[in-house]
Parts: structure tokens; sequence; C-alpha cells
């Protein structure tokens, strides 16, 4: 059937599938050239019989419009959001907006522009107002890192009432119904770190398990999950080892930390193996460096180049990637393949689960595509 909407190029240029012209389609439905055009630009002036007759050809002919270059010569803008966390430098969303602003310039001949918008982790008033402000501009479509479930929801109910697609990145929240979604399975990554994990303290009595929280909450649903699939593994193969937690909390300067650190090893000299769920093990790595505990190492996710140079040292014994990069540029790539070309695109799009250590971490390939 002849698709609505279409966009082409001037007669004079290619309109294919394969090699089809509007001169074929004309000459099969026995109808003028101009009458194709009008047909295929959705103008007036074209009498039933021969848009019947036109219909009939497109569909003999199997014809699908070039969007790609329908699309350029549109020459239409697009506005496309990425709305994440504030951070630091060096942090795992540095590789989110590094992967996402590349498929922007990759794809700039469509005139997307892509802007970054920031808000406070645990600031329900801060982002309310990041969401009455953000509405005051012109948005076509937008990537989500979502803060709380109930925040997140207020946020694209208001994108949904727009008819502004949306997908997310770190927490897949499917109630939300996003147009796409970019991250590992939270749960089947934090089953296979207890896995990994047990390998090398399989004989331990006691593990410890570092968290950064705010309010006795961790940052995001991802970590959550993350642990809940942990203790999931540790209950069905490991039950009687102790996990003990230590709160490295969020509103500590990190110059605190190492008094908190020395603290706990001195409190627990029997722990050996810690694991987090989110991109600090350097946190915890680098401590262990200063303080010449070779006898302890930790286990955590992303590679940063603090986490990087903790794995080659030695004090961070396996690390968790997962692609920030590419989630990143997908996500832009999943708006623009489906506002721009009208494309479909895949709704859950889980990212590898892999593991680095210090014989495979110069191997990585943070930017593959």
């Amino acid at each position: 059937m002849v698709q609505s909407h279409f966009f082409y190029l001037p007669l004079r240029l290619v309109m294919e599938t394969g090699k089809i012209r509007i001169k074929d389609i004309a000459e099969r439905a026995g109808v003028s050239v101009g009458t194709v055009d009008r047909v295929l630009h959705e103008r007036p002036n074209v009498s039933p019989k021969a848009l019947e007759k036109v219909k009939k050809a497109l569909e003999e002919m199997d014809y699908k419009p070039n969007m790609y270059a329908s699309a350029l010569a549109y020459n239409k803008t697009y506005n496309f959001y990425v709305v994440l966390p504030k951070h630091e430098q060096e942090a795992y969303w540095d590789e989110i907006e590094e992967g996402a602003q590349a498929c922007t310039d990759f794809r700039r001949d469509f005139g997307i522009n892509l802007k970054f918008v920031y808000y406070e982790r645990f600031n329900n008033a801060a982002f309310t107002r990041m969401v009455r402000e953000f509405f005051t501009a012109k948005i076509d479509g937008v990537v989500i890192v979502p803060t709380s479930l109930e925040q997140t929801a207020r946020f694209t109910e208001k994108l949904t009432e727009r008819q502004i697609p949306y997908v997310l990145l770190d927490s897949y929240m499917p109630d939300l119904k996003p147009l796409s979604f970019f991250g590992q399975d939270s749960f089947a990554s934090g089953y296979f770190a207890a896995k990994m994990l047990m390998l090398i303290a399989g004989k331990e009595k006691e593990i410890a398990l570092m968290k950064q929280t705010r309010d006795g909450k961790v940052a995001s649903k991802q970590q959550a999950n993350r642990e809940t699939g942990f203790r999931h593994y540790m209950v069905d193969h490991f039950p009687d080892i102790k996990i003990t937690e230590v709160d490295l909390p969020l509103d500590e300067e990190h110059k605190e930390y190492d008094s908190i650190l020395e603290n706990f090893f001195k409190d627990h000299p029997k722990v050996h193996h810690c694991i987090t769920f989110n991109s600090k093990a350097h946190l915890v790595g680098q401590f262990l460096q200063k303080t010449n505990r070779r006898n302890v190492q930790i286990m955590g996710y992303d590679m940063v180049p603090k986490n990087e140079e903790c794995v080659r040292q030695g004090s961070i014994s396996f690390l968790i990637a997962q692609h920030a990069y590419q989630q990143g540029y997908s996500s832009v790539d999943a708006l623009f393949n489906a506002i721009v070309m009208k494309r479909a695109v895949n709704p859950v799009n889980y990212m590898p689960i892999e593991i680095l250590t210090r014989e495979n971490v110069n191997f990585y390939r943070r930017k593959a595509l």
C-alpha cells in the first residue's frame, strides 16, 4: 500500500527500491509521470481511478521509498535531549555523553541538534523544576536516565501527552512503555557478578558489599536490581557466607572515605573480597593501594579510567563492563530511526555482560559498535 507523509527528492533523481523510477511506475499504471508525482506527494487533483491505478502499480512493483534520501531532502531540524544525573568527570555518564554526541555528529546532515540536561539525584524539587523548564523548549525526542519510578513516570507522562518519543537508559521501567531501552539486564548482571566473585572467594567466611547511599537509598534502580540478583545467587549457592555492608555516604567528601574504610578493615580483618554495584570501585581500590593491603580486592562495574588503572594495579579483581559509549550512541540512533526515518526500533536492547581482568583489560573496545 502507498504509505502516507513521505517527502521525496526532485523527479530528476532516482527514487528507489533497486532502480524503480517514477517513469517506471507511470508506465506500469498507464498514467502520466505528473499523476504519479501527485500521488506520492499526496497532492490534490488525482481522480479516484488514477489513484487506484497508481496504488496497484506500487503494490505490484513492491515500491518502497528511499526514506534516507527523502529525509535529507526535507531539510528539517530535530531537537534531541539527553536527561541524565549531574556527575563528576571521568564517570560512567561521560561515556554515555560521548556516544550520544558521536551519533549526532554522524547524523549531522539530517539537522539533528543534541542538548544535555542534568538533574540532581535525590532532589525531587530540583527535578520538578528541571521538568518545568524542560518543556519550554522545542523537543522532538528524549533520552532519559531515570530517577525514581514516581518522578520518572510524571516526566514521561508529560512526554506522552505531547507525543514526544523517549528512550530509557540504565534502568528498565517497562510500565512506562518507552520507545526503546538500552542497558544491561540488571538482575542477571548481579547474579553473574556473584558467580564470578565466588570463583575466587568461595572459601571465605565473610565478604563486603560497598554501597553509596543517601538516606539509605542507592542512586539508581539498576544498582538495587544488581544487588537483588547478587543476593539471590548467594542464597542459592553460598548461604553461609556473611555479607557485611560498608557505606560510603554520597554526602561525604572523598577524603573522609579513607577513615571509613580504615575503620572497616580494622574491624573486619578476615574480609579479603569486596563488591560494589556502581562505577566507584576505584574508591576502595585506591585505598587498598595506599594502605598496601595486597590481600584485599574489590569487584565493580564500568570501564572508567580510575577503575581501569586499579585493575592494572591488581586492587580491582574484576570489572563488569556495559558499553556505556554504545548505549549513548544507540539511544540517539534509535530516536533518529524512529523520528527521522520512520522506522521501527527494537523496544528492549540488553547490553552484553562482559568481565574484564588485568589480563584482558587492554583489549576492551569501548567504542565498538
